[in-house]
């Protein structure tokens, strides 16, 4: 429960640093923040009909802005069932009729975000309208041929856990089998070659910041909000699809590998910087990419798995008060540049406004890239170069 507490209260709050393992808080210090924060929150939004506004742009409450508050919530109510938090949650799902903002043939993983909740809540009361919008835009997903929507890295936790979730719910393959095409395209094909660096571990935001862009130290452009996105998908996936599932070996591989390159880019107060690679660039402590790296590299554990070599990937986040960044918004929000105004500054261009050449790379399995795994039992194999990757 323990465990499950500090994770949760990483998804609400997004900023609080806790202790190593060592001397984590017990379970009532844990839960006690936990509920703090979250009556912060539901009372600043007692109406759950109230869009967000911020900085002059205004925002329905069931994209991904507020959904990703409804995962951890329903996180929280899972080990402490207040009725309050389900009476929240159920209020705005029935408000917004259990849909999305641009109804069930929307392609953004923005929209569709929220039926990571629907379909937690129809876990709890099995009413098929709960899922019947969920569904509907999912099969239309799976039944049409493009594989190209998740082309910033953010969209990859907005979307991917509802495949997996509808996966897990109706037992049909289907869904993991849409999950993964558009997964391994964001991967390996979107922009030139891909948003993951196998070479370093590492996600681009969008094509925008992959090579030939760099950071003015001259290295890659490693978003740490946006690779935290990444990293907490694979896990809330892992939990979801079956041991036999076909490309649970390659979701593995990349989370092993994200560990690797996570611990090495940590700062040494425990935190991580807006640019993973720069810490001149928009340096200081950046709380969201480091909840997201502490939330995801806690709660995966996998079976068999050397758990002494996860446990050396583990960030070791020391127990400080969370710092914001004095500018917490970094060029990495390019595509967001007209919702965030920030400093009035404008975004970087592409350097001398090159031309995108496109090249669609023939599809690969991920495994090549990262240690091997066996499937079925999410065992490391002995022997393997991966477990000597810490």
């Amino acid at each position: 429960m323990k465990k499950k507490a500090i994770l949760s209260l990483l998804f609400l709050a997004l900023g609080f640093g806790f202790a190593t393992a060592q001397a984590l808080p017990d379970k009532k210090e844990t839960l006690q923040a936990m509920v703090k924060v979250n009556g912060y929150f539901m009372k600043k939004y007692a109406d759950y009909r109230t869009p967000s506004f911020v900085k002059n742009v205004t925002r329905p409450s069931n994209i991904w802005t507020r959904g990703v508050y409804y995962e951890g919530l329903m996180a929280l109510y899972s080990i402490y069932p207040r009725d309050d938090y389900y009476k929240y949650a159920v209020d705005w799902a029935n408000y917004h009729e259990w849909g999305y903002r641009h109804g069930t043939v929307t392609r953004n993983a923005d929209d569709y975000c929220a039926g990571q909740t629907y379909i937690d809540l129809y876990r709890i009361c099995p009413d098929p309208e709960r899922i019947r919008k969920v569904r509907a835009n999912l099969d239309m997903l799976v039944n049409t041929p493009q594989v190209n929507d998740w082309w910033w890295i953010d969209a990859i936790q907005m979307g991917m856990p509802v495949f997996a979730k509808m996966g897990n719910l109706t037992g049909e393959t289907k869904y993991y089998d849409k999950m993964w095409d558009m997964y391994a395209y964001t991967r390996n094909t979107h922009g030139e070659k891909g948003m993951y660096n196998p070479k370093e571990g590492l996600w681009w935001r969008d094509h925008d910041f992959d090579p030939p862009y760099k950071e003015p130290n001259g290295k890659n452009c490693y978003w740490s909000r946006g690779n935290g996105w990444v990293y907490a998908a694979l896990v809330r996936v892992l939990e979801e699809i079956p041991a036999d599932e076909k490309h649970r070996a390659d979701y593995l591989n990349d989370f092993v590998a994200m560990s690797k390159a996570i611990k090495d880019c940590q700062r040494k107060d425990g935190y991580w910087n807006v640019s993973m690679h720069d810490e001149s660039n928009y340096g200081g402590k950046e709380t969201s990419g480091t909840s997201l790296f502490v939330y995801a590299s806690n709660r995966f554990r996998p079976p068999r798995f050397f758990l002494s070599d996860v446990r050396n990937a583990v960030p070791a986040v020391q127990r400080k008060k969370p710092a914001r960044s004095d500018r917490p918004f970094s060029p990495f929000s390019r595509r967001r540049a007209q919702l965030f105004r920030l400093h009035d500054q404008k975004l970087p261009r592409r350097l001398g406004g090159l031309a995108r050449v496109r090249t669609r790379l023939p599809r690969r399995r991920l495994s090549a890239s990262g240690p091997s795994f066996d499937s079925r039992t999410a065992r490391l194999p002995l022997g393997d170069a991966g477990s000597r990757l810490f």
